[in-house]
């Protein structure tokens, strides 16, 4: 298929990056965007997390459309939410972050928003949130010095990553695992094809 557009992923995420590519997917470009993520007043975590994406691809959008060779592009963005009823809590940078969020998570339930946007050429945007609640076991304080002593949760959105030591504190998952990571990759197939891009077309390619 010659025809194929060009697909950018608007994110610096690495977790994002390897998710695409399980499904056989290498975007053409990758387009980190630096937009403000503070919630608005009153803003759900559902909302924040619908809003992010949406104004990541926008933001790639503009950037795209001053490269000739980039305006027919398919542009892929998210943003993931992590919240406790509707208190949204942080990218947690600071260790002080990170307690507070784990000691909030203990042996309780919490949800866990990604916000899904693709922006088509000539300015149409599908966009989704798909929501999953992850449950906790009771952390003991050693647990939780011990999470953060390993700095993985630096820059997460919770205080944690669910891929890596912190899955050992997971009892109960009901939605999309890879949704936690950062990107729903089911829903993420099926909004690429309803745009047209043929998701499956390496699939079938032999490994010799």
């Amino acid at each position: 298929m010659t025809d194929v557009p060009p697909l950018i992923l608007a994110s610096a995420s690495p977790r994002r990056l390897a998710l695409l590519q399980q499904i056989g997917l290498d975007p053409d470009h990758l387009m980190p965007t630096n937009i403000d993520e503070t919630p608005s007043k009153l803003e759900t975590p559902r909302a924040l997390a619908l809003r992010l994406a949406r104004e990541k691809a926008l933001a790639a959008r503009e950037i795209a459309d001053a490269d000739i060779e980039m305006r027919p592009s398919l542009i892929l963005s998210a943003d993931t939410v992590v919240s406790v009823g509707r208190r949204i809590l942080p990218k947690t940078e600071l260790t002080d972050q990170a307690l507070a969020c784990l000691s909030l998570l203990s042996g309780r339930g919490h949800r866990v928003f990604t916000g899904l946007a693709l922006s088509e050429p000539g300015g149409k945007i599908r966009s989704k949130v798909i929501e999953t609640r992850v449950r906790f076991k009771r952390l003991s304080r050693k647990d939780m010095d011990d999470y953060i002593a390993s700095g993985e949760w630096r820059g997460k959105a919770g205080g944690y990553a669910i891929q890596g030591l912190a899955g050992s504190f997971v009892i109960k998952l009901v939605g999309s695992y890879t949704s936690v990571v950062g990107l729903p990759v089911a829903e993420t197939a099926a909004m690429l094809e309803g745009a047209g891009y043929p998701v499956r077309r390496k699939w079938t390619e032999a490994v010799v």
